[in-house]
């Protein structure tokens, strides 16, 4: 028999970040090809969650999140940007990001509708979207800089625009979008009436001089964004799956009617743990993304040194390589190649991407592992540059 898969999801099988952490576990290589940190978070939190569990909090949590979260989430956006939003209609909490994500797409888009996006998207943006029948409408982030093109990302929207989807700080280039390309965006949406989903998982995780602008901060735009982040990323629990999502309060009721017939609810102890952490000192905050930027550093010197063309990060876990100065010119090949080359996983870029010439030999890897991991990849990515 055929697979009984219906034909708009034919064309997402098993995700990269499998294969690759497959071949990891299959080589013995490290691996810098899946987002997750290995080590844990802030110890209040991790407390928080041991006393939540004791306390007999294991049960179904209600629907739009425990009380202490949505409000905690409220007061974060006040906080570090001046949203004021109301925690009881402006606010749910939801199954990490992903579920955010899935949830907002299926509940604003008919089929028809189209998404702009830019590429390269993490994987979940193109099938959310198919799951939805809407379109995908995309414009194409270039490497080294991953600057917005204007002229092709106005040619992307049209009468039927109904969403635009955003993720700043990004995944995976790495770019925190500037004030003036999310003013042009912004521009975009209110000419065509739609609406600005944000993915803003990375919000903290910015470096050197580059500053996070949360697009629902500029003006007129608070009313049509729906602001999404988790605590995954922030504070480094990506397997407690708590995520969340902001805005207007019509929106988030039609999130919310979507999400309940997603998951219904999850994370029950981990909600009061991270309402814990979201009220931690501006140190834990800083500490974090200063400790990132210095693995950042690590890594990329240590790519450079291998012979690869570095396109260095503003914020995120990740940085990507060009692979042609070694020879490449095919970047999933080359991932597939490296652990033997180097006992080294990547991620080729080109699985985010439409226009598969646009990173034909790009290469993603995270820098989110402990120093002595670094190390040892930096040691093994620079003696296999040496051979």
């Amino acid at each position: 028999m055929s697979s009984p898969l219906i034909s708009r999801m034919q064309p997402f099988g098993t995700t990269i970040f499998a294969e690759m952490s497959a071949l990891a576990t299959r080589t013995g290589a490290i691996n810098l090809g899946q987002g997750f940190p290995d080590t844990d978070g802030p110890r209040e939190m991790l407390e928080a969650a041991k006393a939540a569990i004791d306390g007999g909090r294991n049960q179904y949590p209600p629907g739009p999140g425990v009380p202490e979260l949505l409000e905690a989430i409220a007061l974060h956006q006040k906080r570090f940007y001046g949203l004021p939003l109301d925690p009881d209609s402006e606010v749910l909490v939801t199954v990490g990001a992903t579920e955010a994500i899935a949830a907002v797409v299926l509940a604003l888009c008919e089929p028809g509708d189209e998404v702009v996006t830019f590429e390269p998207y993490y994987d979940s943006y193109a099938a959310t979207i198919a799951l939805a029948g809407a379109t995908r409408r995309t414009s194409v982030l270039r490497f080294p800089d991953f600057a917005v093109d204007e002229a092709s990302l106005r040619s992307a929207f049209s009468d039927r625009t109904r969403l635009v989807l955003l993720n700043t700080p990004h995944n995976p280039s790495g770019k925190v979008f500037t004030r003036a390309e999310l003013d042009l965006v912004a521009a975009l949406a209110r000419e065509h009436d739609a609406w600005v989903v944000t993915d803003e998982v990375y919000e903290h995780l910015v470096f050197d001089d580059a500053e996070h602008i949360p697009m629902a901060t500029l003006p007129g735009m608070a009313e049509r964004t729906i602001t999404i982040s988790s605590a995954g990323k922030t504070f480094s629990a990506t397997g407690w799956k708590v995520g969340w999502l902001t805005g207007p309060a019509a929106a988030v009721a039609a999130a919310r009617t979507v999400k309940q017939f997603l998951t219904y609810v999850g994370s029950g102890p981990f909600q009061p743990a991270v309402a814990v952490a979201l009220g931690l000192g501006d140190e834990v905050y800083r500490d974090l993304a200063s400790s990132l930027q210095a693995k950042r550093d690590l890594l990329c010197d240590a790519l450079r040194a291998s012979g690869l063309t570095v396109s260095q990060p503003r914020g995120t876990y990740f940085v990507i390589a060009d692979a042609a100065p070694l020879g490449a010119v095919d970047a999933l090949e080359f991932a597939r190649a490296l652990p033997g080359l180097a006992g080294v996983v990547g991620v080729p870029v080109s699985v985010f991407h439409d226009d598969q010439e646009a990173a034909r030999t790009l290469v993603r890897f995270a820098f989110c592992k402990r120093d002595e991991v670094l190390r040892e990849a930096s040691r093994r990515l620079a003696a296999a540059g040496r051979s």
